[in-house]
């Protein structure tokens, strides 16, 4: 009789088979958990010896030399009345939405505050009418001023109109266009055009091309109203009167005073628990960038307005406000992100001291003071310190966290994620199966990616050298390019750290431009004039001379034939090409002009 008629047999077949992969599944386990043990011992291995063989060579490795010391509450600037609730949040939570943030709003030109002084539309700058020279006579007495068509003298006449009749004018960081005139007192000027042939709508419109340079994206446009008659309009974002916008917030005056008050304090430090490095207090970046972008719009009003003290106050304040994200005085913790939010924060501070030399503005106490001030923007050991505080923050969160949380981490919305996506998505997988030795394997791949990053950054004769930066960003895209459980983690804790550095590069060099600017500046007004060579600046206006950051070498200067100068460094791709700005920031010199 055949087996499979025999009910034992079956029976037994059945369970020699359940413990043939019984017994299959347990060797694959026993492997499985050998290949794991070795993976992990291995891993930490690694990871233990290259931290003893750092931290013989004086490196610090351990984050807790990070974590800053408690300090007295009448000496912490977030102790303040108003600074913690102010600027601090708790990460991710980034809002920018407290009490000041919506001061700041309320004073956006909006619904009856625009009625007041702001305007959407076009403001027309000119009237021209057009007439043969038999019958101009008759309309002269009309006009303001008579033009003859087709004449150099007309061209400039109407680039003369344009300056006079927008008067002093600047762009704010909300793309405003600030005027120092209230916008009701720009009267068009009447102007009468004689030609023996009435020129065309496109000759007209030649005396005021719409490409003329003006500032904040403001446009000339010229239309025909009627017979030989042209309007000439001005088109801008959205044009303010100074006196209008530094009118509308007496909430931020008091706000203001608060902060400058509360920035007395020498230190800053939030109150949190520090031992995990994302998960501590955090500045809100979104709150200390509107309180900067609002102080840089008042100064550059007080300046259009030739209140330079008034402007100064506004402006002392901004670089002041840096404290907050740059922890002072032990700077622990300084993050990549709070480094690159206080180079922008730099950026709207050297603003309104560039408006302020190109209005002449500025008299010696303020140039000075400003000189003084720029001189102590020191922003490389800031940066230098955010990227150590990363490298050791990135190394004590991989070793802390565990395979769920390490998902949560680098996977946002992973806990939010479907049952299906959970067990289809390879990234995920990896995070949660993966032995711990590949994460140990991964530190020592982010640490030395960032330690190499550091090396760009010379602290000691103060430069920022371009070539270890860009052959470090080739060697990550390398090493972290291609899908490798060897360096996913270090993939997503290791940003663009060449592209950080040259940022850093140029909005030091701009700081450093700015001070010799300043310094110029005061010559020209103990002088008449700006000196042939910078070393005239020296003791006198300034000392000693900065350098350009990228060759050590002096910053190349000229004056220029229209009185003015020009300042430059050969920039990141460390080739002089004269003083022509690139496209990009790799690209040309990086510029400083006075016209």
């Amino acid at each position: 009789m055949p087996s499979s008629a025999n009910p034992l047999a079956g029976q037994s077949f059945r369970w020699r088979t359940a413990r043939r992969i019984l017994l299959g599944l347990a060797v694959l386990a026993t492997l499985l958990a050998i290949v794991y043990t070795e993976e992990d011992w291995r891993g930490k291995r690694a990871w233990q010896d290259y931290r003893r063989g750092l931290e013989a060579k004086g490196v610090v490795m351990n984050w807790d030399s990070y974590i800053p010391p408690p300090v007295p509450d009448e000496q912490n600037i977030f102790k303040a009345p108003k600074m913690k609730e102010w600027f601090v949040t708790d990460w991710p939570g980034l809002r920018g939405s407290n009490e000041l943030t919506e001061h700041l709003r309320a004073g956006t030109f909006t619904g009856a505050s625009r009625a007041k002084g702001a305007s959407a539309n076009f403001v027309q700058i000119a009237e021209l009418n057009i007439a043969p020279a038999a019958g101009a006579a008759a309309q002269s007495n009309q006009a303001e001023t008579v033009w003859r068509a087709g004449t150099p003298a007309a061209r400039e006449r109407a680039q003369n109109l344009v300056r006079d009749a927008i008067g002093p004018i600047t762009t704010g960081p909300q793309n405003f266009l600030f005027v120092a005139r209230p916008l009701e007192e720009m009267k068009p000027a009447r102007i009468l055009i004689q030609a023996g042939e009435p020129p065309s709508a496109a000759e007209i419109r030649a005396l005021f091309p719409v490409d003329t340079a003006l500032p904040g994206g403001a446009r000339l446009r010229v239309e025909a109203s009627g017979g030989n008659s042209f309007g000439v309009w001005l088109s801008p974002p959205t044009a303010i009167a100074a006196a209008d916008y530094l009118a509308w917030s007496p909430q931020c005056a008091a706000d203001f005073s608060l902060l400058r008050e509360a920035l007395k304090r020498p230190y800053a430090r939030m109150d949190g628990d520090y031992r995990q490095p994302f998960a501590g207090p955090t500045p809100d970046f979104l709150t200390v960038r509107s309180v900067a972008r609002a102080l840089a719009s008042r100064a550059q009003c007080y300046l259009l307005l030739g209140q330079p003290d008034a402007a100064w106050r506004e402006l002392a304040l901004i670089r002041q406000l840096c404290r907050v994200l740059e922890a002072g005085p032990t700077g622990k913790p300084t993050t990549l992100v709070a480094a690159m939010i206080d180079l922008a924060v730099t950026g709207l501070y050297i603003q309104p001291v560039a408006d302020g030399l190109r209005l002449r503005a500025w008299r010696e106490p303020q140039l000075a003071a400003i000189e003084q001030q720029l001189k102590e923007a020191d922003l490389l050991p800031c940066v230098s310190a955010a990227f150590e505080c990363e490298r050791l923050a990135a190394s004590r969160t991989l070793e802390t966290t565990g395979p769920a949380g390490l998902a949560d981490l680098y996977l946002p919305g992973s806990r939010e994620a479907t049952l299906w996506r959970k067990i289809t998505d390879p990234t995920r997988l990896l995070l949660r199966l993966a032995p711990r030795g590949w994460v140990y394997l991964d530190m020592i791949s982010g640490d030395v990616l960032i330690r190499k990053a550091m090396d760009a950054i010379d602290l000691t004769n103060r430069l920022v050298r371009p070539r270890p930066a860009d052959h470090n960003a080739p060697e990550a895209l390398a090493a972290f390019g291609r899908f490798s459980p060897l360096a996913f983690l270090a993939r997503h804790s290791v940003t663009n750290l060449s592209k950080a550095t040259a940022i850093l590069a140029q909005r030091q060099t701009t700081v450093n431009q700015a001070q010799l600017a300043c310094a110029l500046e005061r010559f020209r007004l103990a002088h008449g004039e700006y000196p042939e060579a910078l070393r005239a600046l020296v003791p006198e206006f300034i000392d000693p001379l900065p350098p350009d950051l990228i060759n050590g070498q002096p910053l190349k200067y000229r004056r220029t034939t229209e009185g003015g100068f020009l300042l430059y460094s050969v920039g990141w791709n460390e080739i002089d090409d004269g003083g022509a700005p690139g496209q990009t920031t790799a690209e040309g010199d990086w510029v400083w002009e006075k016209q």
